[in-house]
């Protein structure tokens, strides 16, 4: 398996799964909540919900684009910049499910197995200088999936902490498409 088989699938996965997260909060949460849980915070100084979901958009755009060694659409970019001011411009949750829904699709018209072996090397900038030089497995596994987790995370513990009633179920739904048929626990 290569780095981007598997981070490609994972990136789906979760962001589908961020998506009926946000859904479920329009379904459950009041009006007003729901209106509001864009700018949501789990802490003071932690980015906002509608941060989290444009972060966690743009780690998969980044990290698929990198593994195919091809350049970054312009949406990753657009994406960044909406992410640094959502603390202005959250936007609602329709907006942030349409950008999940084009990070999803540009995703996937990738094509598979192709991409730079696990050696080659990757430089890694972030915005404030500092560069990490590593191979495409390291880059994979100790950058790009421990992002995106994180903001999808994050944006999972605001939608709990501000009620919305979510489960591991909801976290790992996808497994669901590996369950064993007749092996699902009575109610």
């Amino acid at each position: 398996m290569t780095p981007f088989e598997l981070l490609a699938p994972t990136y789906r996965h979760m962001l589908a799964a961020l998506s009926n997260w946000l859904d479920k909060a329009e379904r459950e949460l009041p009006d007003a909540q729901v209106t509001a849980l864009s700018s949501a915070r789990l802490a003071l100084d932690m980015f906002p919900l509608a941060t989290q979901v444009r972060f966690a958009c743009a780690q998969a755009l980044e990290g698929v684009h990198r593994l195919q060694g091809i350049a970054l659409p312009p949406l990753h970019a657009t994406m960044l910049k909406e992410a640094r001011e959502a603390g202005e411009r959250p936007g609602s949750l329709a907006d942030a499910r349409a950008r999940i829904a084009e990070t999803i699709s540009l995703v996937s018209a990738l094509p598979e197995g192709e991409g730079s072996d696990g050696t080659a090397a990757i430089a890694h900038e972030l915005p404030n200088g500092m560069v990490f030089d590593l191979s495409v497995d390291q880059y994979s596994r100790d950058w790009a999936l421990g992002q995106f987790y994180f903001h999808i995370m994050i944006a999972y513990a605001i939608l709990r902490h501000r009620g919305v009633s979510l489960g591991k179920a909801d976290y790992v739904a996808h497994m669901f498409d590996y369950l064993r048929p007749g092996t699902m626990p009575k109610a």
